[in-house]
C-alpha cells in the first residue's frame, strides 16, 4: 500500500494527523469530512477552515 499524503495542495510529505471538518451549512452534525495533514501543514489547514467558522479538530494518525 502506498503513503498516504497530505492534503496542502502541491505536498507530497506523508501524513500523521487528521484534520476533521463539516460545513454546517450543508453537512449534519454526524458528517465529517476528514484532510490528511503532514506535520508542516497540519496548523495551516485547521487555521484555514476554522478561519471559516468550519467545527474541525485534529487527531493523531491516519486512516488504516
Amino acid at each position: 500500500m502506498s503513503e498516504l499524503q497530505c492534503s496542502r495542495a502541491g505536498c507530497r510529505s506523508a501524513a500523521s494527523k487528521q484534520v476533521v471538518w463539516r460545513n454546517p451549512r450543508i453537512h449534519s452534525a454526524d458528517r465529517e469530512k476528514i484532510w490528511l495533514a503532514c506535520d508542516e501543514h497540519v496548523e495551516f489547514l485547521h487555521d484555514y477552515l476554522s478561519d471559516r467558522d468550519f467545527p474541525v479538530t485534529v487527531r493523531d494518525g491516519v486512516p488504516s
